[in-house]
Formats: structure tokens, sequence, C-alpha cells
């Protein structure tokens, strides 16, 4: 009975560490992996930089995207923060 009562903590902080830490990490690690899936030609992105960019190209790893009319780049689809929707 005291071998419960001194693990009841440990396994109540553990649970708490679950459910207010890892779990929404989980969650948000599962939506960017569903974006970054459906990531498209046409679509506007920001970049970790911090770049407004247009899709030009999707291929396995890398996204072509275009920065300005003269200006194409090559960029890992890790380095894609998230959408950007134009609701100015």
């Amino acid at each position: 009975m005291e071998i419960i009562s001194q693990l009841l903590p440990f396994v109540f902080l553990i649970a708490i560490m679950y459910f207010v830490i890892i779990r929404p990490q989980q969650k948000e690690a599962k939506a960017k992996a569903e974006m970054i899936a459906a990531l498209k030609k046409g679509d506007k992105v920001i970049t970790n930089g911090g770049f407004i960019v247009v899709i030009n190209k999707v291929e396995e790893e890398f996204l072509s995207v275009k920065m300005n009319d003269d200006v194409i780049a090559k960029i890992t689809k890790d380095s894609v923060a998230k959408k950007f929707q134009d609701e100015i």
C-alpha cells in the first residue's frame, strides 16, 4: 500500500505532462505534415525566413518557389511555416 501511495504522484505528474506538453505537440506536428503534403502549384506560403512566396513546382522533397517575376528559388518542404491567406 505504501508503494502505491509513493508512486501515485509520479503517475499523476506523467499524465499531466502528456496532456499538457506531448499531446499538443504531436497534434501540431500532424497538422503541419498534412499541410505540407497538400501543397500544390499556385499556393501562397510563408517560409520560416518570413518570405511570402508562390509555389511554382512541387517535387518530392523540394519546392520551386517564385519570389517575384525574376527570382525562382528552390527550398525544402520543411522550411514552409504556413499557408498565406489574403485576408486584409
